[in-house]
């Protein structure tokens, strides 16, 4: 039986980050607890969500005159995703930014949002987290300790691999491809004739170098600014789930803040997600130009409408387990991905 990572207590998980957080704890002493949030995320400095996470600084640094620093942790230096959130839900972080998918163990539903073929385009997907669905999930969170800001974005998942181009749904079969914690994506591959096998992200370039997993898949962002083109020869622009990110910050430590306060802390969130997915889509031709430069084989002929009938029952399972009262939330105002 697989095992699906997930945030779901704090023990052991943020047990093993303990030092690096003991060590962003006694960066500034008193001061730093009354006025610095410690935001931590894992991606690396050139990617896009380190832009958002300056951006969100620069903002509420600006905004509050100083009263509110932020000091920001990236590369996952305080942990992976799921110590990160764990580190937030305990108070030891303040903000992190990760993947809706890891928050899923907490908030099942919110599964929905990462279905194959769920959003025709980003504007459908932004409908869907910026209206009532997105409400919804934000809605659980308090209970379990945290305040989400925003939905920025992670962007529509690309398949590579090393075997060659991804064009119909065999072509995926016999391949040993790393995946996320997402039980929907799992059950995708794994429907595909796949053999999925979960890694961190931290981990994957290794692996696929030294030829662990053949294959991957991500957005484009992480694609380039973890170097997966320097392990990976194919690329393929299937477009098979679009990935949102959740920024969420420690309740406790946002009830602390004045009305004022919360008030830049919400709004800086929002700025910079507007800007972090204006720049993605912005940036999206233009990475997979450079992808093509630096050696990278790129296709787009892909038979979307098979793989869409083949990852029916992927749907079908999501629904047994969960409901299907937030697909139906998400399609009445984005409309249907799969039509």
């Amino acid at each position: 039986m697989k095992k699906f990572l997930c945030s779901t207590t704090l023990g052991a998980t943020a047990m093993t980050t303990a030092a690096a957080l003991l060590v962003a704890m006694s960066v500034s002493g008193s001061a730093w607890a009354a006025t610095t949030l410690r935001f931590a995320h894992p991606t690396p400095q050139n990617d896009l969500q380190h832009k958002l996470a300056e951006k969100f600084k620069e903002e509420v640094e600006a905004q509050s005159n100083g009263d509110l620093k932020v000091q920001i942790f990236p590369n996952g230096q305080l942990g992976n995703d799921a110590q990160m959130i764990d580190g937030v839900r305990s108070g030891i972080i303040d903000i992190t930014l990760s993947g809706l998918t890891n928050f899923t163990g907490m908030v099942p539903e919110a599964g929905a949002f990462e279905l194959p073929f769920m959003f025709a385009d980003s504007a459908a997907a932004y409908q869907a987290l910026d209206g009532t669905p997105g409400e919804e999930v934000m809605s659980k969170l308090p209970a379990l300790g945290l305040k989400g800001l925003a939905f920025p974005e992670n962007g529509f998942r690309e398949i590579t691999n090393n075997r060659g181009p991804i064009r119909e749904p065999k072509d995926l079969e016999g391949l040993r491809m790393r995946v996320n914690n997402s039980i929907t994506l799992n059950n995708m591959f794994e429907l595909l004739g796949a053999n999925p096998q979960q890694l961190p992200v931290a981990e994957l370039y290794t692996a696929l170098e030294t030829g662990v997993v053949d294959a991957q898949d991500h957005p484009l962002g992480i694609v380039v600014s973890f170097n997966f083109n320097e392990v990976q020869k194919y690329l393929s622009i299937t477009n098979h789930a679009y990935s949102a990110l959740l920024m969420v910050m420690n309740q406790k430590r946002f009830d602390s803040l004045t009305p004022e306060q919360q008030q830049i802390v919400e709004k800086a969130a929002a700025d910079a997600t507007a800007m972090q997915r204006q720049m993605n889509t912005e940036q999206t031709e233009t990475m997979i130009t450079t992808l093509e430069e630096e050696g990278m084989e790129v296709n787009r002929d892909v038979d979307t409408a098979a793989f869409q009938q083949a990852i029916q029952p992927v749907w079908k399972t999501f629904v047994d387990q969960n409901g299907d009262e937030m697909i139906k939330a998400i399609q009445a105002v984005s409309g249907d991905g799969q039509s």
